[in-house]
């Protein structure tokens, strides 16, 4: 079970923005998100069901952005055992995507089983970096150049999806991994025009279907340890999650939404 892959739904949040019709981008939302997550579907025999809620808030300021995400999840084995992870991740990013603070704190079962933190940079947009962790043991590693932080990755996807892109590959550090950055494979889907939504500072946008492979190394030939389609908002809101675990797909439901205004 790759359950410290869990780590990676808060920036996948931040991950990618599609862009609707052309014109002036939409700007990416402050947001307090919360979604309801259940067992869609399992492989094998060994997850019976799944469940829990999922917290996600990311705010702006003059300088950057701060997010966080808590994740309360469930799960219940076929052996009649039940298990629960707790995790919340938190981030600090630079507006100009150089830099960034992250620490990932994730428990399971009551006991530690993960604490990630540190900071990172990159010398100048497009170029190498370098990660200095704080936890687990204080160690510096080195980023590939083109290594984006997620609100860069965001941007990035933005200009492609308004250009017309259909996939792309990209290198991300977001802190979840003691091991520095992954590579994302991006397939940017039909777009819808705005319509009647259940939140109504969603229903003048358009939106669109995405998904995103998350791979530890390099992919060809190799499966992805992690996956996830939605549909994401020009603002950046998502919703329809699909996350596949390799052992088990949840589907994510947002129930609760609140737009939040720049702090700048």
């Amino acid at each position: 079970m790759r359950l410290f892959l869990l780590a990676f739904l808060a920036s996948v949040l931040a991950v990618a923005a599609p862009a609707g019709a052309a014109g002036p981008a939409a700007p990416l939302a402050g947001q307090r998100a919360v979604y309801q997550l259940t067992l869609e579907k399992a492989r094998g025999f060994a997850i019976s069901d799944v469940s829990g809620t999922m917290t996600y808030d990311q705010r702006g300021g003059c300088d950057g952005w701060a997010t966080t995400q808590e994740l309360d999840l469930r799960l219940a084995h076929t052996d009649g055992k039940e298990g629960r992870i707790l995790s919340r991740y938190a981030t600090w990013e630079a507006k100009t995507g150089l830099s960034m603070r992250f620490r990932l704190l994730q428990t399971a079962a009551g006991r530690t089983a993960s604490d990630i933190a540190g900071s990172a940079t990159l010398a100048r947009p497009g170029g190498p970096g370098e990660v200095r962790y704080t936890s687990p043991p204080q160690r510096t590693v080195p980023l590939p150049a083109g290594t984006l932080f997620p609100t860069a990755h965001t941007e990035r996807i933005l200009a492609a999806a308004r250009a017309g892109e259909k996939f792309l590959s990209l290198p991300l550090f977001d802190g979840t991994s003691a091991n520095g950055a992954q590579l994302t494979s991006v397939l940017i889907l039909s777009k819808r025009p705005p319509a009647p939504s259940q939140w109504p500072s969603l229903a003048r946008l358009g939106s669109e279907r995405v998904q995103i492979a998350f791979f530890r190394n390099d992919p060809r030939g190799m499966r992805p340890d992690f996956a996830i389609a939605m549909r994401y908002w020009e603002n950046g809101v998502a919703d329809g999650l699909s996350l596949d675990f390799g052992d088990f797909v949840l589907k994510g439901k947002l129930v609760s939404l609140t737009l939040l205004p720049s702090r700048c």
